[in-house]
């Protein structure tokens, strides 16, 4: 069975930034509404903002006005979160309309940042020609440029970060909402007609923020969409983000609405006319609004030039201003750096102003507080924390119930025995190419509609079953001889699946944002428990199902069940394991999100009422949320709680109970 372990498509396929995608169609407008919901949903999800934490108050400063022919610029900062400062500029028309279209303008990582001047990026030049066009402007520093020096662009985050969705590219995305915020609420704005355009990082943060935010009514990410080249910088690359969302889909999710895909031939983006554009063209034929999305190429390096702006200028006159679609630049000439930087000639960064770690704590903070909030206290606080942590927590496992049709079932081999049948299987999703061994013992003399158990070893099938599948432990036995078919599973890179037998590698650290692209190894072995019970469930001659995680597989069973509905009883071993630890989750059930999710507390209001059985538990278990969940679903009996581990017997008994 070795060669085919070696077949799992996780092992054969690690993606990475560069791994080319092949770009899905969609029949009709609904299955598309799905997917850019789903889209919508994941991004948030994976950075932490799921379901969408409260706004504080912005606390705007605007000063430092000059004016010059035609527009005046200023300088901002604002509070994105309590302490954490978005800095840029404010460009406004001079004599222009009484109520002006706004565009947020990112910038990409050109060394100048906001204020980058050159033949390939101007900026500066981009924000006074659509000012004088009559647009109200805002450019911003993206974390760790220039004035927003609070953390750092490229080291901010880590493992442990990840537990909360906690990154540069969150906080980006974070930072750019609140920019929407901030120019709806600017008086001699018209929030109807915003606007968004960056290139490179740029482009990125674009099509992000209109994939989650409704209130973008136009578009232009320039040099960023492709199918080839998905972003490179942490900035870009959030955990768990594109394990099977790309940025063509992303910038999709901006249909109906107004898009413009500014391609060049110098990067990867030259194929966009004829791949990329197609493929989101077909999404804006379901609205019928085909007309609303345009495309241009232009011949030169990676950029935000001349003829790029040009192409969005004309774009934004169309789209936000009724008016002509072809719009030349005119000569603009860019004041000193430091004449527009928010901190200097006497100005420093106010001390309230947050360093690394204390943002870290204070998004932490932000989430628990969220969670808290949704404590059940009543039936229907029971459902709205299902509804909405419970979406949060399926995208951070990315765990999905396959159908029958979507299952793919290997036989390999049936041995009857005097008292059992032994098939074993590979299991797994077809599209996903997952292959995961498997035995299933039936106690004989067999009786169709038999109850079953699925077993969940940290070392797979064999300690439950021996090498040959001849020597079922005490515990199978005893399963058995209560009637109840048993299937255990070996799970990601768990016995025959692992490393050493399959000759593979994964979680590479040559691989750049390795788990962006691929799914860690929990969220995996979550994945292969959840088709186990849909595999049982697939099976004409199982009656109910039940699910046992035995030792450290406790805490994956635990998860796997709040994806999978119609499970009769669940028993999870925690085996020490503290759901308040971040150590624990790191070293134990890396998951990225899974903190800002809900972990446990989630996962048991979606279990509720059903049965549940957690023993071995650590210190930090949040047992009195436990009560309160099933009490509010109205099936308190239903929940057993041991600080200490169970013996067998008792287990056995419980599991089978009817």
């Amino acid at each position: 069975m070795t060669n085919a372990v070696a077949r799992d498509g996780r092992l054969l396929e690690i993606r990475d930034t560069s791994t080319p995608w092949t770009l899905r169609t969609y029949p009709t407008r609904a299955e598309w509404e799905a997917r850019a919901r789903f889209i919508r949903e994941h991004i948030l999800a994976c950075t932490g903002l799921l379901p969408l934490p409260p706004k504080t108050p912005l606390k705007p400063r605007v000063f430092g006005r000059l004016e010059r022919a035609g527009y005046a610029v200023e300088k901002v900062f604002f509070e994105s979160l309590p302490g954490f400062f978005v800095c840029g500029n404010l460009y406004r028309p001079l004599n222009g309309a009484r109520r002006a279209p706004a565009i947020a303008c990112p910038h990409g990582h050109w060394a100048g940042g906001r204020l980058e001047d050159s033949e390939m990026c101007s900026v500066p030049g981009r924000c006074i020609n659509l000012a004088r066009q009559g647009n109200v402007v805002f450019s911003w520093d993206m974390a760790g440029h220039r004035d927003s020096k609070q953390i750092g662009h490229r080291d901010f985050g880590g493992p442990r970060e990840d537990l909360w969705g906690i990154g540069v590219l969150g906080l980006q995305l974070w930072n750019s909402i609140r920019v929407v915020d901030f120019l709806s609420g600017l008086p001699g704005v018209d929030a109807k007609r915003i606007g968004c355009t960056g290139a490179s990082g740029g482009g990125s943060q674009a099509f992000l923020l209109c994939a989650v935010d409704d209130r973008v009514a136009a578009a232009a990410p320039v040099n960023m969409v492709g199918s080839t080249m998905q972003g490179g910088c942490n900035c870009e690359n959030q955990a768990h983000l594109r394990l099977n969302i790309n940025n063509v889909e992303i910038a999709a999710a901006m249909a109906p609405r107004p898009l413009l895909l500014v391609a060049t031939t110098g990067d990867w983006t030259a194929d966009t006319v004829e791949v990329e554009y197609p493929a989101i063209r077909a999404v804006y034929r379901l609205y019928g609004a085909e007309d609303r999305l345009s495309v241009r190429r232009v011949d030169a390096p990676h950029n935000y030039n001349r003829q790029s702006r040009e192409a969005a200028y004309g774009f934004f006159s169309r789209w936000l201003h009724n008016g002509e679609s072809r719009v030349s630049e005119s000569a603009f000439q860019v004041e000193a750096d430091e004449d527009m930087l928010v901190f200097g000639k006497g100005r420093g960064r106010p001390s309230k102003a947050l360093n690394a770690t204390a943002v870290v704590q204070l998004l932490t903070g932000r989430s628990e507080q969220r969670l808290s909030q949704l404590k059940p206290v009543d039936s229907g606080s029971l459902r709205r924390l299902k509804r909405e942590m419970g979406v949060s927590l399926r995208h951070a496992l990315s765990a999905e119930v396959p159908t029958t049709e979507q299952l793919f079932i290997r036989n390999t081999g049936r041995e009857r025995s005097a008292k059992w049948l032994t098939e074993t299987l590979l299991i797994g999703r077809l599209e996903q190419g997952e292959r995961t061994p498997a035995v299933l013992l039936s106690p004989l003399p067999y009786t169709a509609r038999a109850p079953a158990v699925l077993v969940i070893h940290p070392k797979g099938r064999t300690a439950l079953f021996g090498r040959a599948n001849r020597r079922p432990s005490p515990l199978v036995r005893e399963l058995l001889a209560k009637g109840h078919r048993v299937l255990a599973i070996d799970p990601f890179l768990t016995g025959e699946s692992g490393l050493p037998e399959s000759g593979s590698s994964y979680d590479r650290a040559s691989v750049s944002h390795f788990h962006t692209y691929n799914k860690s190894v929990a969220a995996c072995r979550i994945q292969d428990i959840v088709t186990a019970l849909a595999y049982l469930d697939s099976r004409d001659d199982v009656g109910r199902r039940s699910l046992l995680g035995l030792g450290s597989a406790g805490i994956y069973c635990l998860l796997a069940r709040a994806m999978a509905a119609g499970v009769h009883r669940t028993c999870a071993d925690l085996s020490g394991f503290d759901p308040a630890s971040d150590r624990c989750w790191l070293e134990r059930c890396f998951v990225p999100a899974i903190r800002a999710a809900g972990d446990v507390r989630t996962a048991m209001a979606l279990i509720a009422p059903g049965h549940l059985l957690i023993h071995g538990a650590g210190g930090g278990f949040p047992t009195a949320w436990a009560r309160a969940t099933y009490r509010w679903a109205g099936r308190p009996d239903r929940l057993t709680r041991f600080g200490k581990r169970q013996t067998r017997a008792n287990i056995v008994e419980w599991i089978t109970r009817i």
